[in-house]
């Protein structure tokens, strides 16, 4: 009996626990913190670039070609990509979460290389880039140029161009040097570029072609080497050798405008100053980034997985100021963004919870047991179970998160149950038998022992299993699962050893209760029990309407449980939200900027937010460049001086929505960072018949609109679109062949003039930027300044574009979107207020069927995708919960007939639960689910410890069946209450959660306080009739050795209940 040992040696019961509270306390000192594990799958990114290039020649040449390949690599998922006519090529392959991100990018890469033979040589030339794409934005930081009062930078000289390639110089690289930074990306990035501006008229006028230039450049701008003079095997005898050099890389405007184009017959020689215009600028022109109204470089940097948010963002904000003392003057450099905020904010609010559940906690004790030295056993051994558990979260590689402190929350009620058991029933030895401290805490290890295992048992069957399930559902279950299966086993190591041992050294006798309040307690706690026992008696009596009663519970359970709304990961308030700007199409830049302006001026006067981050030329939402997007980011206050941010969302969208120039709305972030652009659904309409571009955009607009019209959809936004405004270039290939003019030389010409081409490289700064050759700004205003371009014929000639092609209007797309190597459009929308993200998928489906025609169809992409995946799993840990809840007590105590009893009460626990979703508005979501599982442990905790001593005393004591059941509910009242009300009013904080992560606290609390309050009021009823209903007719099938009469009893008076007649 390990019991004893400790009970007759309390310093090593003591000596253990210090042990385990000091192990613990390190732990939590070296555990990261971070909002959520690691449960946004894993993303490989691919990239390219072909300059001048339009979206569908992009998707021929370049992303077809590599989606081809990677298609079907290993733990793929997903994959989406997106082709602009920008030239650039972005393919992002999403993998099954678990997926090792290294081995992923590996396997990815490995398929690129296969493709890259495939790929034009400019594309090639450029490079095809994989990755690893980092999900979680911890913080942005902002550099920026201190103005006048008139808002003028007071150095002119700070401008984009400058603030750009400082951070990109200077800040970026210390700043990925940070540990735990996994990326640091420059929004509206303007990478150092030499930039020749030609003059197709000069070129004309000296006889020169755009090809003609771009040979000059490539020959004269390489790095060379040199060799050595005198090295071995030498000639010669002085002992010397010497490096030779030259210039071969350029560095320098001048150097570059001094490059020999041409060289006349007469030796006059051409430069490139004398046909071009050459300059030190930006590699990039189609974005920009502002904060606050005002020109910045704006860098995002990313956590690396498993890292601590907030020692990595103390370790960004020390460099910075270490960085900021050597800035120029008249720079400064701000923490605009700052996720930690939210993310301490969120778990100092869970700590607090947790300290007032363990006060509360201590406070239901103190009521019940209405003793001191009593009260301290409890209160001692929740602190060193829940330090204990720490050290093993700090073994399995845990951090200290949303989940695994929801985890230690729920596990204070349980923890409590353990030693609430073992101090009650010493306490009732002392009192009734009068037995010494000692020996009572021996004699109720007796007694309970069995009952604590067994409940433990339960626990460790409930979330064990589900500990296994895969995806994210089992991610979220496993840090629930490990945390509370690991508290609940400390706490019966500790209800076997330290609670024992505490209760011979403490309690006493129980003296009189003199307390008002105590006897006011007492009293109406008598007189429930008396009714309670009269309902027990009554509930015997009449077992087959008990029955029926249970039945109704159940299908009304089950009714519930359909008309429930679903749901997934609760949108909570996160600090701030987004603002999408989508002009008309084809629409400038310049007038980008000004609508963004207008965005930036009314958040300005909105209540509650703080900082502006805007974006030129970018949509966040499609993740492409585009001149006619743009988007900002509201920083808010802290959550207690300001409004919700739906509220501030419903202040802030209509006066958006008067915006006249484009399509202007908010939103807020998905809640888990990686799950997609925006907090809503992401649809993905997929053209799987080859219809073309134009039937696609028809059908996305019907769909927008059919959701628009749907009372349950809101925000139905797609930014795909296909018939932007372009010019044609017919070549007329034959009249080419004729006149000696070959194709690649019309492309080369087109690509350089009017996209701008990448020639090759030189060093600046110690660092490496590129070269590109462009027509000046001038000469690519209209379509007639395309036909004025030259080319140069086979014989020598210099021929004028419009020779052998024309220019005509067309229309096509801006950027095109494929989802697994089908053409689509991505729609996003939400569901409206009151309507859950389950009832909003419904919602589209329904519409889909409706809408789609024949050859198109759809798919679901981030955090849907992750919904509909966790749906199945959800109802599978529940079931498997059950199950193995069932084996492990048929196993306890030898019986398939006593764990029916015991779980026939679960169903009570999930109507209660749902009872409380359906009335304070809430779905059934991931949280919700982790608390009918919980909820299986809990009810049946209680219900064993009043069929176990049923049991005992039926099969030990020969009492009757309903003599048994009835004592048993007699005996187990006070202590069941007890254990019940410290776990519901140690759950009473998350219901009323408010701040930051409110949202989450209040899913998991409802689904727990309003489940175990039913199943803890009509629970005890049920309970003994169980027993008696399923005892009596086991026995029926297999009568014991010693069987007393099951006959229901008559009404008596040491039963406590009154007598009926």
């Amino acid at each position: 009996m390990i019991s004893r040992f400790f009970i007759d040696r309390p310093v090593f019961a003591a000596v253990v626990a210090i042990i385990m509270m000091i192990v613990g306390g390190v732990s939590v000192l070296v555990l990261p913190i971070e909002q959520y594990p690691e449960i946004a799958p894993p993303v490989v990114q691919v990239t390219a670039s072909y300059p001048g290039a339009d979206a569908q020649t992009v998707v021929d040449t370049v992303t077809a070609p590599l989606e081809q390949q990677i298609n079907g690599v290993e733990g793929m998922i997903y994959m989406s990509s997106t082709s602009t006519s920008e030239g650039t090529c972005t393919i992002n392959v999403t993998f099954e979460l678990g997926t090792d991100p290294d081995l992923a990018s590996v396997y990815t890469q490995n398929r690129v290389a296969i493709a890259e033979p495939r790929l034009p040589e400019e594309v090639t030339r450029q490079g095809v880039q994989t990755k690893k794409r980092s999900t979680s934005l911890l913080q942005v930081v902002s550099v920026y140029a201190e103005t006048d009062e008139n808002g003028n930078p007071i150095n002119p000289s700070y401008d984009e161009l400058f603030l750009s390639n400082y951070v990109e110089i200077y800040v970026k690289d210390r700043l990925a040097r940070v540990p735990g930074v996994g990326e640091v990306f420059v929004f509206g990035g303007k990478p150092f570029a030499m930039r020749i501006w030609l003059d197709p008229e000069k070129l004309a006028a000296r006889d020169l072609t755009t090809v003609d230039l771009l040979d000059a450049l490539r020959s004269q701008n390489v790095q060379v080497s040199g060799g050595k003079i005198g090295q071995e095997p030498a000639s010669t005898q002085d002992g010397f050798q010497y490096t030779v050099t030259t210039l071969g890389r350029l560095q320098s405007v001048e150097q570059f405008e001094e490059i020999i184009v041409k060289v006349g017959e007469d030796q006059r020689t051409v430069r490139v100053k004398d046909v071009a215009r050459v300059e030190l600028s930006s590699q990039d022109y189609a974005w920009s980034a502002e904060v606050n109204g005002r020109p910045a470089a704006t860098l995002g940097v990313y956590q690396l997985p498993g890292s601590n948010a907030v020692a990595v963002a103390e370790g960004i904000n020390a460099a910075m100021a270490e960085l900021e003392r050597d800035f120029p003057p008249g720079l400064k450099q701000k923490v605009t963004f700052d996720f930690t905020t939210f993310v301490t904010a969120s778990i100092e609010e869970v700590v607090t919870t947790l300290f007032i559940t363990i006060f509360l906690v201590f406070l239901i004790t103190y009521l019940f047991m209405q003793n001191l030295r009593a009260t301290l056993v409890p209160a001692v051994t929740i602190p060193v179970s829940l330090l204990a558990t720490f050290g093993v979260l700090l073994i399995f590689g845990f951090s200290l998160n949303m989940l695994t402190l929801f985890g230690l929350i729920l596990a204070v009620g349980i923890v409590v149950d353990d030693a609430i058991v073992v101090v009650e029933n010493t306490s009732r030895n002392i009192d009734e038998k009068g037995l010494d401290p000692k020996e009572a805490a021996r004699q109720a290890m007796d007694e309970v022992s069995g009952a604590l295992i067994a409940t433990t048992l339960v626990v460790l069957a409930v979330f064990i299993p589900t500990a296994l399930l895969g995806g994210l559902t089992g991610v979220l279950y496993r840090q629930f699962a490990i945390t509370i299966a690991v508290a609940t086993s400390f706490s019966t190591i500790n209800a076997l050893t330290l609670s024992p041992a505490l209760c011979g050294l403490l309690l006493r006798p129980q003296k009189q209760v003199r307390f008002p309040l105590f006897v006011l307690f007492n009293k109406t706690l008598n007189g429930t029990r008396t009714g309670y026992l009269w309902l027990v008696q009554k509930g015997v009596r009449l077992a087959l309407i008990v029955l029926i009663v249970f039945g109704g519970f159940v299908a009304l359970t089950g009714g519930l449980y359909k008309k429930t709304p679903t749901g997934f990961v609760p949108s909570d308030d996160l600090g701030y939200f987004f603002v999408n700007v989508q002009l008309p199409d084809a629409a400038k830049l310049a007038r980008t900027r000004e609508v963004v302006n207008q965005v930036d001026e009314i958040l300005f006067s909105t209540e509650g937010v703080v900082d502006i981050i805007s974006v030129n030329g970018y949509s966040i939402l499609s993740g492409t460049q585009a001149s006619n997007n743009g988007f900002s980011i509201a920083i808010l206050e802290g959550w207690d001086d300001r409004p919700h941010v739906d509220e501030i969302l419903a202040q802030v969208a209509p006066r958006l929505a008067q915006i006249p120039e484009g399509v202007v709305f908010p939103f807020t972030p998905p809640p888990i960072q990686g799950l997609g652009a925006s907090g809503g659904f992401e649809y993905q309409l997929q053209d799987r018949s080859d219809a073309g571009v134009g039937a696609l955009q028809d059908v996305a607009d019907a769909m927008v609109a059919a959701g628009t019209q749907d009372p349950t959809l809101t925000q139905m936004f797609s930014s795909f679109r296909a018939r932007v405004p372009q010019l044609f270039v017919d070549i007329d290939r034959v009249k080419a062949q004729k006149l000696g003019v070959p194709l690649g030389v019309v492309f080369d010409t087109m690509a350089t003039n009017l996209g701008g081409a990448y020639v090759n490289d030189f060093n600046y700064f110690g660092r490496v930027f590129r070269v590109y050759a462009q027509a000046e700004a001038d000469f690519r205003r209209s379509a007639e300044d395309i036909t004025l371009l030259k080319v140069r014929n086979q014989n020598g000639d210099t021929l004028p574009l419009d020779s052998v092609a024309r220019v005509e209007d067309s229309l096509g797309a801006a950027a095109i979107v494929r989802f697994n190597q089908y053409p689509a459009a991505t729609i996003t929308g939400s569901a409206t207020s009151g309507v859950s993200s389950g009832q909003a998928i419904e919602s589209m489906r329904r519409l889909s069927d409706e809408v789609l025609p024949p050859g198109f169809s759809y798919a679901w992409s981030g955090q849907t995708y992750q919904e509909l995946e966790a749906g199945s799993q959800a109802s599978v840990a529940f079931a498997m919960a059950f199950i193995i809840v069932f084996l492990v007590l048929a196993a306890q105590y030898e019986s398939w007939t006593t764990p029916i009893s015991i779980l026939f009460t679960v169903p009570l626990g999930v109507f209660g639960a749902l009872v409380g979703v359906n009335a304070l508005g809430l779905d059934n979501n991931i949280y919700t689910q982790v608390g009918f599982v919980l909820l299986i442990s809990l009810v049946a905790k209680n219900a064993i410890l009043i069929v176990e001593f049923a049991r005992d005393l039926r099969m030990n004591q020969a009492r009757s069946i309903a003599d048994a059941a009835i004592e048993a509910a007699k005996l187990r009242f006070r202590p069941i209450l007890m254990t019940a009300f410290s776990f519901v009013f140690g759950t009473a904080p998350l219901v009323i959660a408010t701040g930051a992560g409110a949202s989450s606290r209040r899913s998991l609390g409802t689904a727990v306080f309003f489940g175990m309050l039913l199943a803890t009021i009509v629970g005890v009823i049920f309970v003994p009739v169980f027993f008696y209903i399923i005892q009596t007719m086991a026995e029926k099938v297999k009568p014991p050795k010693k069987a007393a009469d099951a006959s229901p009893p008559q009404p008596s008076g040491d039963t406590g209940a009154p007598n009926p007649a």
